[in-house]
């Protein structure tokens, strides 16, 4: 429970943690070792030093009680006063402190003020602040004296010096070691910049440094990118290659149906139409979230402008107000993003009668939403119809032309690549299908 409770106020960043561990032990030394060394050293020094004034004040005192009134005080003391350099007054009672004064800092005053309290009889007062020394007021049988000796007989001189040495070197080695510490967290967060830039579909160079555990790490991640981008190239490869290979026959197809009668041959023309338009989209898929550089876009321009393509093809899509109070531009593969907008309009107009598009735009994040009036895709089987080649008849009218089942799958490994997500909804506006790229800026 202890360790849920503090997780709350735990550093979130690694650095912030790093400087935890390594402060914490530096600070508990510190405080151990003033701790013991103020009751062992400070408080037994204290106490000898103590002892051996109050022996001296004891043979004053005698000298003190022993004088006739308070005017002979001066002269039976001198004797035994001066040769131990405490100096003796008499004082009228209103000149007495009616508590102890001292520091709020001295720890060594407390120790001694306790002392001369018990061992000393008479002791009214002890006054610590005063800039002479030390003033002690006793009642003697001739009324109150001042006694008055130096400081540093009763205590240690600078007795703080210890402490401020302590934390200054303390405050130094803490920048050392923060230092080191830095630079031995850099490579992970270059490792992480990578990664990130990685998943957002980025080749930000990277070479693995830094201690052996780093570079292993780094070493795995390069791996495990060249391999990851192998793969993607290798399918591009695959998928360009048959969708290329078959345009040759189709091509052959349409030109001998071009010599067979009208009647005979549109339903056979229909046929390759629709083939020609998986093949399009098997392209499609195969440049997936590849194609184009990383720019600056400004994303209510760029939806804008992939509406009114819309609209002059022949398609019912509407553009609403933009959302949010975010400004500037977005980074993002302008022509693969273009794709998958242009493919969930595709498909809302497709099932249903028309759509409309919006963009929210806020300081960190990017949202394109397309909505229509379709039936929808029932909420248990939304995951599956991002899946490549997934065709869902209860959910959606297949009446409307060939389809492979790839726009929404290009849309997903699109949104994926910039880093972010595709989510499918219901449309509370519209009632069909409501689909969200979400972007992280």
């Amino acid at each position: 429970m202890f360790f849920a409770w503090s997780k709350r106020y735990m550093p979130r960043g690694i650095y912030g943690r790093a400087a935890l561990i390594l402060l914490l032990p530096v600070v508990f030394l510190q405080l151990v070792v003033t701790v013991i060394f103020a009751q062992r050293h400070f408080e037994g020094v204290t106490l000898q030093m103590t002892d051996t004034v109050l022996r001296e004040l004891n043979m004053v005192m005698t000298q003190v009680n022993g004088a006739k009134d308070a005017a002979a005080i001066p002269t039976q003391v001198q004797t035994v006063a001066e040769p131990l350099d405490i100096r003796v007054r008499a004082v009228p009672p209103v000149d007495v402190p009616q508590e102890n004064t001292r520091a709020w800092y001295d720890y060594s005053g407390r120790v001694l003020t306790a002392r001369l309290a018990d061992e000393l009889p008479g002791l009214q007062a002890v006054d610590l602040k005063s800039k002479p020394g030390v003033l002690l007021y006793v009642q003697s049988d001739n009324g109150p004296v001042e006694l008055q000796f130096e400081r540093r007989r009763i205590s240690a001189a600078n007795p703080h010096q210890l402490f401020v040495y302590t934390v200054f070197f303390g405050v130094v080695m803490t920048l050392i070691a923060s230092i080191y510490l830095r630079n031995q967290l850099r490579p992970i967060k270059r490792l992480a910049r990578a990664a990130e830039a990685f998943g957002r579909g980025r080749h930000e160079p990277y070479s693995p440094s830094g201690a052996v555990e780093v570079r292993a790490a780094g070493n795995a991640f390069v791996d495990m990118r060249n391999r990851i981008e192998r793969q993607i190239e290798q399918r591009t490869l695959m998928l360009s290659g048959v969708s290329h290979d078959l345009r040759t026959p189709l091509t052959r197809m349409r030109l001998s149906l071009s010599m067979l009668e009208d009647e005979d041959a549109e339903p056979l023309l229909q046929d390759v139409d629709d083939m020609q338009g998986m093949l399009d989209e098997f392209l499609s898929f195969a440049k997936g979230a590849a194609e184009g550089e990383p720019e600056d876009v400004d994303p209510h321009a760029f939806v804008s402008q992939i509406v009114s393509e819309a609209t002059r093809a022949g398609r019912d899509v509407t553009l609403l107000a933009a959302e949010g109070d975010g400004t500037g531009t977005v980074m993002m593969r302008k022509m693969s993003m273009r794709r998958a907008v242009d493919n969930l309009i595709s498909n809302a107009v497709r099932y249903g009668a028309r759509a409309e598009v919006s963009v929210m735009l806020s300081e960190k994040t990017l949202r394109i939403r397309v909505e229509d009036d379709g039936p929808g895709i029932p909420e248990e089987r939304r995951s599956e119809a991002t899946r490549p080649f997934t065709r869902l008849d209860p959910a959606r009218n297949q009446d409307k032309g060939g389809s492979v089942g790839l726009g929404l799958a290009i849309a997903t490994d699109i949104a994926r690549a910039h880093g972010g997500v595709l989510r499918l909804g219901e449309s509370t506006r519209m009632g069909g299908l409501r689909a969200d790229i979400v972007v992280a800026r």
